[in-house]
């Protein structure tokens, strides 16, 4: 369905009944670009990453991805959209009752693959983040880094051409923090294009990527290397 992983808003607003969640937002996201989202708690970030997926549709506005008009897509067309996304969330979502292999494994199975690929592609991922010794162990056995590790793994599985981010590090010690953001640079190397909301002044300012930054849903920044500035 994608062949990149090009994102664009034309004037996109949001309304939830009378909150204005976004307001004419209008951005473009490269392939292969890095980019962070960023805004005070509610200025829009969640919303974005909830329209790129297609969870809800805009009041007005036009989204692509690609080429592809999310406005217009056909809703049985959703689920084949979504396996070329990958997204990482701040409170994990892994299943508690499967072992970080079988959490891993899941795009894998969704796709059909058969048991030889699903072990190979597996391993080299959880090699990749750094837990390839964790494989058998279960969510409860694991300190927040490793799970968002997992997340991050299971994520970008299937390689996506879109890997969303919403607050990866909001949970994590600093220490580790940086660890989750590193590997999310060595995935965007590799060619994905990553969207990261975060309100993390320090990640961003010390990495000096494109930044799009929000204010009561308005896009009020949008520079290639900027920095967060609070006020």
């Amino acid at each position: 369905m994608l062949n990149s992983g090009s994102i664009k808003f034309e004037k996109v607003t949001k309304k939830f009944g009378g909150i204005m969640a976004l307001d004419e937002a209008s951005f473009e996201i490269d392939e292969g670009n890095f980019v962070f989202v960023t805004g005070a708690s509610g200025a829009g970030k969640t919303t974005i990453i909830r329209l790129i997926l297609r969870e809800s549709l805009p009041t007005s506005g036009t989204i692509k991805i690609d080429n592809l008009d999310l406005v217009k897509l056909p809703s049985g067309k959703i689920p084949e959209l979504r396996r070329q996304i990958g997204v990482v969330f701040q409170d994990f979502k892994l299943l508690s009752d499967r072992t970080v292999f079988e959490n891993v494994a899941l795009p894998l199975d969704v796709l059909g693959k058969n048991e030889m690929e699903i072990k190979k592609e597996v391993r080299e991922i959880l090699d990749l983040v750094g837990l390839g010794d964790r494989e058998d162990l279960f969510p409860a056995q694991l300190a927040g880094g490793e799970l968002q590790r997992v997340c991050l793994a299971r994520a970008v599985i299937a390689k996506p051409k879109i890997l969303l981010a919403d607050e990866p590090t909001g949970n994590l010690d600093p220490t580790t923090a940086w660890q989750i953001v590193k590997l999310l640079k060595k995935i965007n190397k590799m060619g994905t294009t990553v969207v990261m909301a975060t309100h993390n002044v320090e990640i961003v300012n010390s990495l000096q990527e494109r930044v799009i930054k929000l204010d009561k849903g308005k896009v009020v920044k949008n520079e290639l290397k900027g920095r967060y500035e609070t006020s």
